[in-house]
């Protein structure tokens, strides 16, 4: 089997796992109708909670999160472990196929096929992405996203910031070859979150509370 068609293999197992949209599955399984009628119209975890099921808005983020990490998993544990030249950087074979694989994870969560390519904006399928191919650069980023979200309390701000850090951390931390994928996960979840960088512009998004109710 050619290297190309072992790419080919890891992007489209791991586009067809991203792309199960478990927030919807979740919901109609418990009775709560189509996710896509309330609130966002997202089938994310953040629009879950908008249902008041704080437990399948939990269940959400850990499968969304898990989708796209377990598809750079298998990809990297099954693929060839022998040097490559990418992009002019030689790394592993398996490597890239994990990070092919991750990446087309998230692609599939933001664009899955059975819901006419309209799915969610990313970010947990993303961070999932990030623990399974690079746990340092993981950790950097949640650490960005909470720092964020504590100083200026915008959910959404603070995940366009930590994605748009993430390519740096990796740029200084580990070979090019990641940079290149973290890159442009970074660009999709920025693409994503369109209509929340226009209600932030308009001082109209709304903000974490950390106030109980």
């Amino acid at each position: 089997m050619s290297i190309t068609t072992i790419f080919a293999l890891c992007a489209l197992g791991g586009y067809i796992l991203g792309s199960v949209p478990f927030g919807l599955v979740l919901t109609r399984l418990a009775g709560l109708g189509d996710i896509r009628k309330i609130g966002s119209g997202n089938i994310g975890a953040t629009n879950v909670l908008r249902t008041g099921r704080k437990d399948l808005a939990l269940l959400t983020v850990i499968l969304d999160a898990s989708k796209a990490g377990i598809a750079a998993f298998i990809a990297a544990s099954v693929t060839p472990t022998a040097d490559y030249m990418f992009l002019g950087n030689m790394t592993q074979i398996n490597v890239v196929a994990g990070l092919i694989a991750g990446s087309a994870g998230v692609i599939g969560h933001n664009f899955p096929v059975w819901l006419k390519f309209k799915g969610g904006k990313g970010v947990a399928s993303t961070f999932g992405f990030l623990v399974a191919t690079n746990p340092q650069i993981a950790l950097l980023a949640l650490a960005t996203w909470l720092l964020c979200a504590f100083v200026t309390r915008y959910s959404s701000l603070s995940a366009i910031i930590a994605a748009l850090a993430t390519p740096f951390y990796a740029f200084f931390l580990v070979e090019p070859t990641y940079t290149v994928f973290y890159a442009a996960v970074a660009l999709l979840v920025l693409i994503r979150h369109r209509s929340n960088i226009v209600r932030l512009f308009k001082g109209e998004e709304s903000k974490i509370s950390f106030k109980k109710k």
